[in-house]
């Protein structure tokens, strides 16, 4: 008989285990800490590192991490449902297939423009605000503009999630990591913009024409070659216009307003009731919608907290810190080449036990940046090594609940997902490394 993979519950079940299995193999330890005010985050001071006494987590423990890395996680489950209903709303009255529709005939026979620009798209808003959990509530749009293209369903999300992802490790103005890691080594935010920014361009291209090629069906297109989209109405267009400007709205809130995860949740059902409205669904109606939008996304809000309880037994077994130290520790008697490549390897491995970025860059910034200190390298290298492996694991990694979600919600097993992307992954990984060989010699 053959086994079946396990479904994503199941894998992040699998990992909280594992993670409780480790706080009866690790020894636990702890650094100290201290408040950085340029930065308004506690972070580990070099050289604190010490053995701790702290019980192994039992069973009832573990147990307990998950309703409590899901409550942790209120906040941005939220989001998914209330952005999600919003969506599955606007997606009801019919203004999203007119759109999608009127959307591909504009670009009809040059769908590797209109994907590019969507690649684009995506990639500047990881790169500014770090999108991410906000594509859950998109996967509904994505997978029609999937089937109205007739691509693979798995491209279409490498070049939205995937770009984003892409965008935010090789931003040079990411404030989450790029920009917090360099207030963390005491480096100018405008330090190595341009080296940044350059293989930022060389990345999002290599990431984007692989999957444009690759996610196009041998078939014909779903649509009609002489199809005519039907007009849009004021009321699809005023929708539209609401949803579209929503996003942009929501982007200008979080750059310009240090907008949190409730305020774009508020904004959103604002939106979402609106459209029902307008949509002609009444007021029962768009309210009937709106649940049922909220039953699409409530796994993909369970999923991002169970992933925060893998981090929560971790933090609860004391073993982060002890995690960390054994792998910075051998780095400092390498010689600098291979000291770099371990000290981007470490960060990529730490990125599965520690999936926030930003959490990231605060536990290991102050201990990398005296070894590369102590090598005689820049500390430009201590940025980049963390930014681009942790940013590059974000695509794959069970942990990150965000894109365990969007995957989730598209249909798409775990195991298809890396089947279909470990190459790119792995050519960008290698990309990343090239880049850092390469500042070595620029800074």
């Amino acid at each position: 008989m053959k086994l079946s993979f396990p479904h994503p519950l199941i894998i992040l079940l699998i990992f909280i285990i594992l993670s409780g299995i480790g706080t009866y193999l690790i020894s636990p330890g702890q650094y100290e800490r201290s408040f950085d005010p340029i930065t308004g985050k506690e972070v580990v001071l070099q050289g604190t590192f010490e053995t701790v006494e702290n019980e192994p987590l039992g069973i009832s423990d573990i147990a307990l991490a998950i309703p409590e890395g899901i409550i942790m996680g209120a906040d941005i489950m939220v989001l998914i449902l209330l952005i999600g209903g919003a969506f599955y709303v606007i997606e009801k009255t019919g203004a999203l297939q007119l759109g999608i529709e009127a959307l591909i005939y504009r670009f009809k026979g040059n769908s590797t423009l209109l994907l590019g620009l969507l690649s684009v798209a995506f990639s500047i808003a990881g790169a500014t605000i770090a999108m991410q959990e906000e594509i859950i509530a998109m996967v509904p749009i994505l997978m029609l503009l999937s089937s109205k293209l007739n691509y693979d369903k798995r491209s279409i999300i490498a070049l939205t999630l995937g770009s984003s992802l892409i965008g935010q490790g090789f931003s040079p103005i990411n404030p989450f990591n790029a920009l917090l890691a360099q207030k963390l080594v005491e480096l100018d935010i405008n330090e190595g913009l341009a080296f940044r920014m350059i293989f930022f361009v060389i990345a999002l291209i290599i990431w984007t024409a692989i999957f444009i090629k690759k996610g196009k069906s041998q078939t014909e297109d779903t649509l009609p070659k002489d199809f005519k989209p039907n007009r849009i109405d004021w009321r699809s267009g005023t929708i539209l216009f609401l949803c579209l400007g929503g996003i942009v709205f929501m982007g200008y809130g979080i750059t310009q307003h240090e907008w949190g995860f409730n305020e774009m949740s508020a904004f959103f059902f604002v939106v979402g009731i609106s459209c029902g409205l307008l949509g002609g669904l009444g007021i029962n109606g768009t309210a009937k919608t709106y649940t049922e939008g909220f039953g699409e996304m409530i796994f993909a809000g369970v999923i991002v907290g169970l992933a925060r309880s893998i981090y929560l037994i971790l933090e609860k077994g004391m073993i982060i810190d002890s995690i960390i130290h054994g792998l910075f520790t051998p780095l400092e008697a390498l010689p600098a080449q291979l000291a770099v490549i371990g000290l981007y390897l470490t960060q990529a491995i730490l990125h599965l036990p520690v999936p926030s970025t930003s959490g990231q860059a605060v536990l290991t910034m102050p201990l990398a940046a005296p070894l590369t200190d102590l090598l005689g390298m820049s500390r430009q290298i201590t940025v980049l090594t963390y930014q681009y492996a942790a940013s590059i694991m974000d695509v794959t990694v069970p942990t990150n609940g965000g894109m365990m979600a969007i995957i989730a919600a598209a249909g798409v097993k775990y195991n298809d997902w890396i089947r279909y992307i470990w190459k790119s992954w792995l050519l960008l990984l290698l990309l990343g490394l090239i880049s850092i060989f390469i500042a070595l010699i620029w800074f």
